[in-house]
């Protein structure tokens, strides 16, 4: 065991971990923060995507040794009032179905809207490919993803 401090969602958390600990049960099992979610281990869902200084990153591929003091946030740290324009538009949208993969398909299109504020169609299918929904609710995640430019360009940070 090793000892680390994370900086998440602006905080610092100290834990004692193995090295190779993937950073994604580092968030859930060391500091309770479940909203990051499991989905296949391997890198290939995106369900466990979180931000590494602003990069969204497979939780689940990156060792909690190579986090180093770049910066962590997760879906707890988008907004905790969710009054984020992507968490506004999910829930006025209704996008996700069972929701499992929605923290980490939210967290990718972040990233998104940060280099392309009013992404085009062709923009979002390439910056969420990496992303699977079980549900398929893809058209309804896109959609979302344009809901929440406007949001976002037109200053409405409240419902």
């Amino acid at each position: 065991m090793s000892k680390y401090t994370l900086h998440i969602n602006g905080k610092a958390h100290a834990m004692e971990v193995e090295p190779d600990t993937p950073l994604l049960w580092a968030l859930r099992d060391s500091l309770g923060m479940v909203g990051t979610k499991y989905g296949c281990g391997l890198g290939q869902c995106g369900a466990c995507t979180v931000h590494l200084d602003g990069t969204p990153t497979r939780s689940c591929l990156v060792p909690v040794s190579a986090v180093g003091k770049q910066k962590v946030t997760t879906i707890e740290g988008l907004d905790a009032h969710a009054r984020h324009p992507l968490q506004q538009a999910w829930q006025e949208l209704d996008v996700p179905q069972c929701g499992y993969c929605q923290a980490g398909q939210i967290m990718t299109a972040c990233a998104l809207l940060k280099q392309h504020p009013k992404p085009t169609d062709a923009q979002i299918d390439e910056a969420m490919a990496g992303n699977l929904c079980r549900c398929a609710t893809y058209m309804r995640i896109r959609k979302g993803i344009h809901r929440a430019a406007a949001i976002a360009a037109n200053g409405k940070d409240k419902k």
